[in-house]
């Protein structure tokens, strides 16, 4: 069995780093091993998803933008005014902008993202090109509870924002826990505004998540790049490959990253070992029918207001209110 040198130990982690290496290390020592998929989201896996979404065969962020494009105003519409505007994984924003230019007197923009330098890029744009809207970042999990910042206030209307088709990175579990904290955030009288990729046939599935151009590929071992990087592993990447596989009786796509031989890594003091064609699973992404997300809604003391899809029902905008 074939091991890399072992790397550097005597790091000085931050928190954030140690609850990473928690993770990393939990993760990669269960069977099957699996690495969190909210790590993806570095300064540079955020760089490389924004290539994703370019691509041909990625049609969630095309058709998405066709929704908010063509129905934006309407959507605005639902939401309402003095909306205090809460993104869940804000990333780049690109899609926010459609909101944020029809949305009427808005409380605030809150984008939330675990990528703290990128965030903080982003914010700037928005507030160059945004200066009468008060923005007010915060950098955190969004699966956790956070505290809204005090520069929101006071607040207008919450309505989270949960664009892409993030929900289905996550269990039926804890997505349903994900939208229960959610509704938390809106009291009453918010709501959630929620993107929501729907069932299609297995080859379009397969071809937006193994493209040609190997972009997804690159993205999926950034995330090997990235526990070398900031937690001194020693990842020989070159020796693993991606794939994404289809489970139709849990209607996901399923990401691996693949061990082509067999290894042994280090993670701080910690030895993992391979075994050839091993691997690691780092993605869910489900996909849903109007009527299994509005169960799921449901369960989360959600309903379904308003659905707006593409001219294909490749995907879906659904905005969620309380129950009764």
């Amino acid at each position: 069995m074939n091991r890399p040198a072992f790397a550097e130990t005597n790091v000085t982690f931050t928190p954030e780093q140690l609850i990473m290496l928690e993770d990393a290390v939990s993760g990669l020592s269960s069977t099957p091993k699996t690495l969190p998929s909210k790590y993806f989201y570095d300064e540079e896996g955020s760089r490389i998803f924004d290539e994703i979404t370019e691509l041909p065969e990625y049609y969630p962020t095309r058709t998405e933008a066709e929704i908010m494009t063509e129905s934006g105003q309407e959507i605005a519409d639902a939401l309402g005014e003095k909306v205090l505007l809460i993104e869940y994984g804000s990333g780049s924003s690109i899609k926010t902008r459609i909101l944020l230019d029809r949305l009427c007197n808005m409380s605030a923009y809150v984008p939330v993202d675990i990528s703290g330098d990128y965030l903080q890029q982003t914010a700037a744009k928005l507030r160059s090109d945004y200066p009468h809207i008060r923005i007010s970042p915060v950098v955190a999990d969004f699966t956790q509870p956070f505290p809204l910042p005090s520069s929101a206030e006071p607040a207008g209307r919450p309505v989270t924002y949960f664009p892409g088709s993030t929900i289905g990175n996550f269990t039926k579990g804890e997505a349903t826990r994900i939208l229960k904290q959610m509704a938390s955030v809106c009291g009453l009288t918010g709501g959630v505004l929620i993107g929501v990729d729907l069932l299609k046939s297995r080859d379009v599935l397969l071809s937006a998540y193994n493209d040609s151009q190997g972009v997804t590929a690159r993205f999926n071992l950034n995330l090997l790049h990235r526990l070398n990087r900031e937690l001194g592993a020693d990842f020989a990447v070159d020796q693993f490959r991606h794939e994404a596989v289809f489970n139709e009786e849990e209607s996901r796509i399923e990401m691996h990253l693949i061990s082509t031989k067999s290894q042994v890594v280090c993670i701080n003091d910690t030895l993992i070992r391979f075994d050839q064609d091993e691997t690691i699973l780092t993605e869910y992404s489900h996909k849903y029918t109007l009527d299994s997300f509005a169960a799921l809604a449901a369960a989360a003391g959600l309903e379904t207001r308003c659905v707006w899809t593409d001219s294909d029902s490749l995907f879906s905008v659904q905005y969620l209110v309380p129950s009764g």
